[in-house]
């Protein structure tokens, strides 16, 4: 038990950015990674096993993008409105029915329904969950609590996949995949529980800011790094939901064995974050993004090189490399927003990259069935020129 009058422990929270509420926060993504992550890298084959082709399948990664986008704003307004502690029960109560339509659902299409609520978590709740960082702590101490937030959120990403994993092998994807949604729900009443502890008092515009208002707000540097996230995001949206299905399906690994990729590459992120985050500190931000751009590049080529399984530990390794400067980015981005707006600017630069980057899982899903490795040979290209835009056109200072 933490106690807040020894000095030692309340200066190491103050190095790593934790208070009351941005420690509710990162249990809050915890708890939730760890329900989330027991299904979610899973769901492409349960969309299989319910009957979906593999055009529906990337048609459900571009569904999941574009409403990654359309929600952001929506929770960004909602946190600005209602407060910060409103926002998060809003969105969790939402989750909650989505988790249970995927668990009882009887073919593909219910699981599209599904993804309506499930989405407000991550998408609606990601504008709440990084400005309660901007309101609580300094500017030279975001880029720490970011990683904080990432590393809480990646420590599920390398366990539970496991888990899932094992259940799936020894049950079959339906029964394993709803038992873990089960556990979902579960886990998603305690969380309620944690977000109840955020207290910050809500910051009201001094004349009412629309959307457009929001963009005009936004500084340069900004605009630019949003347009290099795009190509970024494109990159990594044409393989994401077909990784599971290359690395079992023309590699030949297992369930339990992909589920061990996946661990692999959140333990790689998480060894990274702290030692990133300190150099960025010294060094400033904008080194740490581009070799983060340059990460999420060379992951696909990796993979479609793989062909064993130890190729793909490798390749994995190098994925979880692609977050060795987010949280220096997501700092960039709040730094440079104005109070007021914090949340809704969050919001909007989300939602106008996810939007943007929405074709692009079903376009790899026209691409796998020319041959499964083209889509992600395009992947790299596309975060190639990423990173090149974002090298050429975000001066240093901008980016702290």
């Amino acid at each position: 038990m933490v106690h807040y009058g020894d000095p030692g422990r309340a200066s190491i929270r103050k190095q790593l950015g934790i208070d009351r509420n941005t420690g509710a926060v990162a249990a809050a993504m915890f708890l939730q990674g760890c329900g989330e992550h027991l299904w979610r890298r899973f769901l492409p084959k349960y969309l299989q096993a319910l009957g979906a082709p593999i055009a529906a399948i990337g048609l459900f990664g571009t569904a999941e993008d574009l409403l990654d986008g359309i929600y952001q704003y929506p929770g960004g307004w909602l946190a600005d409105r209602y407060g910060r502690r409103r926002a998060l029960e809003i969105v969790l109560i939402l989750a909650v029915a989505g988790y249970a339509v995927y668990a009882v659902a009887p073919r593909w299409p219910t699981v599209f329904a599904g993804l309506l609520f499930v989405s407000a978590w991550n998408s609606m709740g990601q504008p709440t969950l990084f400005a309660v960082v901007g309101d609580a702590l300094a500017s030279d101490r975001r880029t720490i609590g970011f990683t904080v937030q990432a590393v809480v959120r990646r420590v599920p990403v390398a366990l539970a996949p496991i888990f899932g994993g094992l259940a799936i092998a020894a049950l079959g994807i339906h029964a394993g995949i709803r038992i873990a949604l089960t556990t979902t729900l579960a886990i998603t009443a305690l969380t309620l529980c944690v977000v109840a502890q955020v207290q910050i008092p809500i910051l009201r515009d001094r004349e009412p800011t629309g959307i457009r208002g929001v963009w005009e707000a936004f500084p340069t540097s900004l605009r630019w790094l949003l347009s290099s996230d795009v190509l970024i995001r494109t990159c990594e949206g044409l393989v994401d939901v077909f990784l599971v299905l290359y690395a079992t399906e023309v590699v030949g690994v297992t369930a339990p064995q992909f589920g061990a990729l996946v661990s692999v590459q959140a333990v790689t992120s998480i060894i990274s974050y702290l030692p990133a985050a300190r150099l960025a500190h010294q060094t400033g931000r904008k080194p740490f993004v581009t070799a983060t751009f340059l990460a999420f590049a060379l992951f696909p080529i990796a993979v479609v090189c793989s062909r064993s399984l130890r190729a793909l530990i490798l390749a994995f390794i190098l994925g979880g490399l692609r977050e060795l400067g987010e949280p220096a980015r997501k700092a960039l981005i709040v730094s440079t927003v104005q109070p007021t707006l914090r949340a809704r600017s969050i919001g909007l630069y989300y939602l106008i990259r996810s939007v943007a980057i929405a074709p692009a899982a079903f376009v790899g899903g026209l691409l796998w069935d020319v041959r499964p490795s083209v889509p992600f040979l395009v992947a790299g290209a596309f975060g190639l020129a990423g990173t090149i835009l974002f090298t050429v056109t975000v001066p240093a200072h901008a980016a702290g």
